[in-house]
C-alpha cells in the first residue's frame, strides 16, 4: 500500500546533530569544519550543530589530528606531495603549525615518492630530451612535489619561485 506524500505520521522524525554527526564519523573520519558544514547545509541550530561537535571533540570521536594523518596517509598512497596535502588540509580548518608538524611526522620520503610517481607514469627509462624532462617536471609539480624534490628527481630546470619545502 502506497503512502500519501502528504501523510505526516509516516516521516521520521529528524535525528540529533548529535547522532547526524556520529552516523558521519562512523563512515570516515571528517575534520571538525567538514563536519559543521554538513550540519549547516542539513538545517540544524549552530548551537545545536557546536554542541554536538564539542560533545564528540571530548568523547574524542572526532580529531582533527586524526583526521589529517589519515589524509596525509591516504594522499601520499595516491602519489599527491606535501604541498597539494598542505592546500587540502588548510582548506580542512588546520593550523599551518599543526599541519606541518603532521606532514613532518608521517615520515615520508618525498623524493622516493616522486621517482615512484614517475616510474608509474613515464617507465623506468630516463629521457634526455629536456622538453620531455620539462613535461615529467610539470607533472610532478601539479600533484603538489616542491620544485628542490622535482629538480632532484628529473634533473630539469624548475622555476623555485612557488616552492614551498616541506
Amino acid at each position: 500500500m502506497k503512502r500519501k506524500s502528504g501523510d505526516k505520521s509516516s516521516e521520521k522524525p529528524k535525528a540529533s546533530a548529535y547522532s547526524k554527526a556520529l552516523g558521519l564519523l562512523a563512515r570516515r573520519e571528517h575534520s571538525r569544519r567538514e563536519l559543521k558544514q554538513k550540519l549547516d547545509r542539513g538545517g540544524y541550530a549552530r548551537d545545536e550543530a557546536a554542541d554536538a561537535l564539542d560533545r564528540l571533540g571530548e568523547q574524542q570521536y572526532q580529531d582533527d589530528d586524526r583526521f589529517a594523518e589519515v589524509l596525509i596517509r591516504t594522499r601520499s598512497a595516491q602519489g599527491y606531495g606535501p604541498m597539494r596535502l598542505r592546500v587540502e588540509l588548510r582548506s580542512h580548518g588546520l593550523s599551518d603549525a599543526q599541519i606541518r608538524h603532521l606532514i613532518d611526522a608521517a615520515g615520508i620520503d618525498w623524493k622516493d615518492s616522486a621517482g615512484a610517481q614517475l616510474r608509474r607514469r613515464y617507465g623506468s627509462k630516463g629521457t634526455a630530451d629536456p622538453a620531455e624532462r620539462a613535461k615529467r617536471a610539470q607533472f610532478l609539480l601539479r600533484r603538489g612535489f616542491p620544485a628542490a624534490t622535482v629538480r632532484d628527481v628529473t634533473h630539469a630546470d624548475v622555476d623555485d619561485a612557488t616552492d614551498d619545502s616541506p
